[in-house]
């Protein structure tokens, strides 16, 4: 599913190596908040119980170049007695400032909305990370509100800012909606 420079795939076990190396990326480490980097030993073991689980994984894949080329995850943790689903993304460090990440969120909000039936997508974002926060707004999504003082960047307390998108207002452009029949 995708666009001319922008697709979603699987998730691939043969690229638990290249997830990882993405994960340990310095930049992705204060963006999330996370303290310690985890080891290729540890991440191929999780690898299986997440290629089993409810979530919904998707590779990025960058097709400027024509072939697509892998380019980071983007994940929907529903919640399906409310028909709800956070939102996670993680870019390839070679991948970011190029508008990769508010084309794969589209595509990721389309799969949500007009495959998986889902009424609302929401995401934290720490309040430091504008570009996320712009990214996201781009793709759709609207602050929410906020958490004051729950996430860490650089070493000092910031807020994370909710965001959420609705079935109702996503804009599109769909490329799921001009694959079905017509009503």
């Amino acid at each position: 599913m995708g666009t001319d420079t922008c697709a979603l795939g699987p998730y691939r076990a043969d690229l638990v190596e290249t997830y990882w190396r993405w994960e340990q990326d310095p930049t992705l480490l204060v963006g999330y908040g996370r303290q310690a980097p985890e080891s290729l030993e540890a991440r191929t073991e999780g690898m299986a119980d997440q290629l089993r689980g409810e979530n919904l994984r998707f590779t990025i894949y960058d097709r400027t170049s024509g072939e697509p080329v892998p380019a980071g995850i983007a994940t929907l943790l529903p919640d399906h007695a409310v028909r709800t689903a956070e939102y996670v993304i993680m870019l390839a460090p070679e991948a970011r400032g190029r508008g990769l990440g508010t084309q794969a969120t589209r595509l990721a909000l389309d799969y949500a909305f007009h495959i998986t039936n889902l009424r609302m997508v929401w995401l934290k974002v720490l309040a430091p990370n504008q570009a996320g926060i712009r990214a996201y707004e781009k793709a759709g999504f609207r602050t929410a509100g906020k958490l004051r003082e729950a996430g860490y960047w650089l070493g000092q307390t910031c807020d994370e800012v909710i965001m959420d998108a609705v079935a109702g207002e996503f804009a599109g452009p769909s490329v799921v909606t001009p694959l079905l029949p017509s009503r």
